[in-house]
């Protein structure tokens, strides 16, 4: 299983670098597109879709992406504002009612309100390979943010999280990592990698919310996977799970973060 590991982060790393600072800004719209309709595919199984409910909601996704990228849409601001809160406000009520996908409208909604604007998000934050800096640094927040917490809760954890959901994390793990995710906003502020101005107190607070919106986006797909009585979101990423396992923090993240540049930069 780690030689597995190894070995795709090995080839994903490389690749994502690779895309994020060199490819087109068409092909990147591809590759981030590519991302988000197959965590899209995983969390249709999640729900229950057939395969034929599946396909038809991927065809349909596939559609309005290319429709919007041809045609130069953008979300617009009262779209982003329902990202905020859906994932400030109704993702933790999600995570403290369990309420279970269903296979109907509802499941349809909740798919395209975490993917299509994570797409956007993908999009709109590399609008060329010389900006690309910016994509990264927050995507720097979410490894920093995991990292810490794994370390700060196996060195001090002993208050479960959300012991029904994942029995891995700790209260002491999510400070630690909001901790040093503080600390590295304050170096990305200073380095002016952020995609709009903000002061560095301004910037610390955009990390906290950050964090906690990280930590919460990973529980949010764990409980998912325990609604629905699986392990992995999928096999198509070998000792690593699918898709939607590796980009759940940063489908939230992501969104969010996108969500305050529109409606407060």
């Amino acid at each position: 299983m780690l030689k597995q590991r190894i070995i795709t982060a090995l080839i994903l790393l490389p690749l994502m670098l690779g895309m994020l600072f060199y490819a087109s800004d068409a092909l990147w719209a591809l590759f981030a597109g590519l991302i988000a309709l197959l965590a899209l595919w995983e969390y249709g199984r999640m729900c229950g879709f057939t395969s034929a409910q599946n396909h038809r909601y991927l065809a349909f996704t596939a559609l309005f992406g290319v429709v919007a990228y041809a045609g130069g849409w953008q979300l617009p601001p009262i779209v982003w504002l329902a990202v905020l809160v859906f994932w400030l406000v109704g993702m933790p009520l999600w995570l403290v009612k369990k309420w279970p996908l269903s296979p109907d409208w509802k499941g349809y909604s909740i798919g395209w309100l975490l993917m299509v604007p994570f797409w956007f998000a993908l999009v709109g934050l590399r609008p060329s390979a010389e900006e690309a800096t910016s994509l990264l640094a927050i995507m720097g927040l979410v490894w920093i943010a995991d990292i810490f917490a794994y370390f700060s809760g196996r060195a001090f954890g002993k208050h479960k999280l959300a012991p029904a959901i994942s029995p891995g994390k700790s209260w002491e793990g999510a400070v630690g990592g909001a901790v040093c995710v503080m600390l590295y906003m304050a170096l990305v502020w200073r380095a002016g990698w952020l995609s709009f101005d903000v002061s560095w107190y301004g910037a610390l607070l955009i990390g906290l919310v950050l964090t906690v919106v990280s930590v919460c986006g990973d529980l949010l797909e764990s409980w998912l996977k325990r609604a629905a009585g699986i392990k992995d979101s999928s096999n198509l990423l070998p000792g690593h799970g699918g898709v939607f396992d590796r980009t759940d923090s940063l489908i939230a993240v992501l969104s969010v973060y996108a969500a305050i540049r529109v409606l407060f930069a």
